[in-house]
C-alpha cells in the first residue's frame, strides 16, 4: 500500500465526483455541489485552497433511488450509509473508493476509504421551533454518538475523567450505531408531511430553507468540470456562511480533517 498525499486525495474524491454525478445524471437523480464544495465553487472555481474534502447534496426521494441503484452499477465506487449498511457509523452517506484505505484520524481511529460526502435534506416543518427542537435532538444523539466511539484519554481533571469514563461505559450497552438509527428517525420525521422547506437533520448545519431553491439546477464549474448547483444557490450559500464571498480571517483557513490514506499499487 502507498501513502496518499493531499494532492493525490484531491484526485482520487475528483474522480469519484465525476463517477457519481455521471451516474446521477444518467438515472436522472438530481444532487447538487453542496456546503463548502459549492462555496468553493463559486468563490474559487474549485476546491477551497485550504480544503480537502468534497460533498454533495440530494432530496430525499433523489438520495434513496440514489441509494438503491448506485451500488448495483459500480464495483469499485461503493455508496454506504446507515440504511444501507447496519455497521455504518455516519448519520451521512459517504461513497467510497474500495482500491483506497483512509484512517481518521489515524490507524487508532475509524476505518474508511478515500471518498465524498453525501447529505440529504429532508422536510423541515414551518414551523421554527420544531425545526429548532428537531435540530437540538440531531446534536443530542451525535454526541451520544461521538461519547459511545469514543478511545481517546478525556481531558481534565481525574474526577472528570472518571465522569467520562463511566458514562461511555453506560453508553456501551447500547449498539454501535443506536445513535445514528436516532438522529435519522428524527430527520425523517416529516418524511410525508406537506412542508415548503427542507433541512439538514443528518449533518451539522442548523437551516431551513424553501425548497423553490432546488425547482432548477444550473451548472458551475469546479476543477476544470461542471456540476450541478441549484438555481438559487445564493440563498442557500447565504443560509450556511452569511457572506460566503469575504473570505475567513487568515487563522481560519485550515483544514479540520486528520487522516491517513493509503491505496493499493
Amino acid at each position: 500500500m502507498k501513502r496518499i498525499e493531499a494532492e493525490e486525495l484531491k484526485t482520487i474524491q475528483l474522480q469519484i465526483l465525476s463517477e457519481v454525478c455521471s451516474f446521477c445524471e444518467q438515472q436522472k437523480i438530481q444532487y447538487w455541489l453542496d456546503n463548502g464544495t459549492l462555496l468553493g465553487a463559486v468563490r474559487h472555481k474549485g476546491y477551497i485552497p485550504w480544503d480537502d474534502d468534497i460533498d454533495i447534496g440530494m432530496l430525499r426521494e433523489d438520495y434513496d433511488r440514489f441509494m438503491n441503484l448506485f451500488n448495483q452499477y459500480n464495483t469499485r465506487y461503493k455508496f454506504y450509509c446507515i440504511e444501507n449498511n447496519p455497521h455504518f457509523l455516519y448519520p451521512h452517506g459517504k461513497v467510497l473508493d474500495t482500491m483506497t484505505v483512509l484512517y481518521e484520524p489515524d490507524k487508532k481511529g475509524n476505518k474508511l476509504s478515500v471518498n465524498i460526502d453525501v447529505f440529504v435534506y429532508d422536510n423541515a416543518p414551518n414551523d421554527d421551533k420544531k425545526v429548532e427542537k428537531m435540530y437540538d435532538h440531531r446534536d443530542k444523539y451525535r454526541r451520544l454518538q461521538e461519547l459511545r466511539c469514543a478511545k481517546n484519554r478525556p481531558h481534565g481533571n481525574i474526577i472528570r475523567r472518571i465522569c467520562v469514563y463511566i458514562v461511555r461505559a453506560a453508553l456501551h450497552l447500547f449498539p454501535r450505531n443506536y445513535f445514528v438509527k436516532k438522529i435519522l428517525k428524527n430527520s425523517k420525521k416529516h418524511v410525508n408531511a406537506n412542508t415548503t422547506r427542507v433541512g439538514n437533520f443528518m449533518s451539522y448545519s442548523r437551516i431551513a430553507c424553501d425548497k423553490s431553491i432546488f425547482n432548477e439546477f444550473i451548472k458551475v464549474e469546479f476543477e476544470g468540470k461542471e456540476y450541478n448547483a441549484p438555481i438559487g444557490y445564493d440563498e442557500w450559500l447565504r443560509a450556511f456562511y452569511k457572506d460566503y464571498m469575504k473570505l475567513p480571517p487568515e487563522e481560519k483557513r485550515v483544514s479540520h480533517h486528520t487522516f491517513e490514506a493509503y491505496i493499493e499499487e
